[in-house]
């Protein structure tokens, strides 16, 4: 998360107020902020609320942010003396004919380089306009969300002729042995198949990473020299450790070796995430199942999550556990898309599909049935379960669940797969 240093002296005592959130779609539109500092000055306790929410926010990860309570005096009396940040943002109640007189002493203190953002409390074209030819970046009229803030910093640190990045889909298991790895394998594949689009798939579990099986390839380098050498990581050295598997799709592969123990830093996999992002325009990790600072890092970073589940008890409490979890981790964003995976296994007892989802508060993405011959016939001959059957229902879910994670359609009910009679199955107990 980005470095927060709050000076929070002169704020009253009153009730917290809660500022007005912008939904996850408006604020997906954005892509993360580079590394800048960042000041905000805010006489109202919307404001600080607001500013601080916009600090919990992944796309300001980057981002060091302060906050003091006061206006353009208390930001004056502080930069007389000390260098001014990449920005500064000034929250004001003064009236339009005294604000640019307000601001002058601050013009007199503040680096050449430094932009000011205003927000204030007058809905004045005038002013707006005045405040433009004389320097400021943005105007914004009280009350701001999120997407103001966001929106605003984007327009003008985030270059619009840059390349934009690629879309990042994180697939994890609420518990091992869910199947995740597979769905994130068939998704990639059904999203570089049906869009004709770049697709990275990168293998993260790096003792015993199965992509390279699973599309039938050895490669001799993968994500281990990736993550090792990360001084050297850029888009020319990946490109030489990518595998082709398939028309528009590369494997980033792990080594799946027990030649040394995988211990990483908390942002070891941060490198890699922001080079796959400017060389493709999606990426899917296949992140292991389990619990650790790397892996907390990753997700809080990525674009979407996708969370594959079995209808078992203690799935069920990984699952809610989980997206607490996320929810803390990304405050701003929708919750994952959920997979139930390996539903209707004979002779199982199974917990329902609405008992499973009812206390989680979210719908299924997709629902895909228990199907060993042809989920064995794929995995044993290198294919994807579209390449064993490409007429199969599950092969139908699986572009549906590519369509989803990558926007092209909402998600508004279940997908299904597979076995006739599956919802029968899944009413058992």
């Amino acid at each position: 998360m980005s470095s927060i240093d709050y000076d929070m002296a002169g704020f009253g005592e009153g009730e917290p107020q809660h500022p007005a959130q912008a939904a996850p779609a408006d604020l997906d539109r954005f892509r993360p902020l580079p590394r800048i500092s960042v000041h905000a000055f805010c006489i109202s306790d919307q404001g600080l609320a607001v500013m601080e929410e916009c600090g919990r926010d992944r796309r300001m990860a980057k981002v060091g942010l302060r906050l003091t309570s006061g206006g353009i005096s208390a930001a004056v009396n502080m930069f007389s003396g000390a260098p001014t940040p990449n920005l500064i943002i000034l929250e004001t109640e003064a009236r339009p004919q005294e604000l640019l007189a307000e601001l002058e002493p601050l013009a007199a203190v503040c680096d050449p380089s430094t932009r000011v953002i205003v927000i204030g409390h007058y809905n004045d074209i005038a002013l707006y306009r005045e405040l433009m030819r004389s320097g400021v970046s943005e105007y914004i009229v009280a009350p701001v969300a999120m997407g103001d803030i966001i929106g605003a910093l984007s327009a003008i640190f985030v270059d619009p002729q840059a390349e934009p990045l690629g879309r990042s889909l994180a697939f994890i298991g609420a518990k091992g042995g869910v199947g995740s790895s597979t769905i994130a394998h068939n998704t990639a594949f059904m999203i570089a198949s049906l869009f004709s689009q770049e697709t990275i798939l990168a293998d993260l579990d790096l003792p015993y990473g199965t992509a390279n099986i699973d599309f039938d390839q050895d490669p001799a380098q993968g994500i281990a020299e990736a993550v090792y050498a990360p001084e050297r990581l850029d888009e020319t050295f990946l490109d030489r450790l990518l595998t082709s598997c398939s028309d528009h799709l590369s494997l980033l592969a792990a080594p799946s070796m027990l030649d040394r123990s995988y211990d990483f830093d908390p942002s070891a996999f941060l490198p890699v995430l922001e080079t796959l992002q400017r060389t493709a325009p999606v990426c899917v990790l296949d992140v292991p199942h389990g619990w650790n600072e790397w892996k907390k890092n990753l997700l809080a970073e990525v674009d979407e999550i996708v969370l594959t589940v079995a209808p078992d008890l203690a799935t069920l409490r990984n699952t809610k556990n989980l997206i607490d979890a996320l929810k803390k981790l990304r405050p701003n964003d929708r919750p994952p898309h959920v997979v139930l995976n390996q539903a209707g296994m004979p002779k199982r007892p199974e917990i329902s599909l609405a008992d499973f989802f009812e206390p989680l508060g979210i719908e299924p993405a997709a629902v895909i049935a228990f199907d060993t011959q042809l989920f064995g016939n794929a995995a044993n001959s290198g294919r994807m379960i579209a390449e064993v059957d490409a007429k199969c229902p599950t092969a139908e879910t699986f572009a549906q669940i590519a369509h989803i994670v990558t926007g092209r359609i909402s998600e508004k009910k279940p997908r299904k797969s597979g076995l006739s009679g599956l919802m029968g199955l899944l009413g058992r107990k």
